[in-house]
């Protein structure tokens, strides 16, 4: 059942309004992905965290404008995984894109993500992993493997 503002979990009460929404959000989207809720309260609380860290004061007051409708619904497009968790124990792969380059794991339909920088890809992908305790591979613009990385 997706959590809302009156119904979260209790590690949550102690953050700020903004900051509690958005890991509710998160927390609820992962949940939808397949993660277990003991692997998804904290990364989500640490990704609300950072998220709160650069907001803009619109999106934070966008953030607090959330109701639990919002909260705990969620957009088929929005759904990394495809509600397929075994995606969850694959990789994360960098690779060429018509657009730029995507992130994507192993297996997967489609990327999650498509950067115009390499960079970009990269550090979203190992960003990825590292939540998911998988690895990085990253491929070069021909296809073949340039470099992998285990977390």
């Amino acid at each position: 059942m997706p959590w809302n503002m009156n119904d979260y979990p209790s590690s949550l009460k102690n953050l700020d309004t903004p900051v509690k929404k958005k890991a509710i959000d998160i927390a609820n989207a992962m949940l939808d992905e397949g993660y277990d809720e003991g692997r998804a309260i904290p990364i989500a609380t640490e990704q609300a965290k950072e998220w709160y860290e650069n907001a803009t004061k619109d999106e934070i007051n966008e953030a607090k404008q959330m109701g639990d409708d919002e909260l705990q619904s969620r957009d088929q497009d929005d759904q990394q995984y495809e509600n397929r968790p075994e995606l969850l124990d694959k990789g994360e792969h960098v690779v060429p894109h018509e657009d730029g380059w995507a992130v994507q794991a192993e297996d997967a339909k489609k990327p999650s993500n498509v950067y115009e920088k390499k960079e970009e890809a990269v550090s979203r992908a190992k960003e990825v992993a590292e939540n998911k305790g998988t690895q990085v591979i990253i491929h070069k613009k021909d296809g073949s493997i340039q470099e992998k990385t285990d977390y």
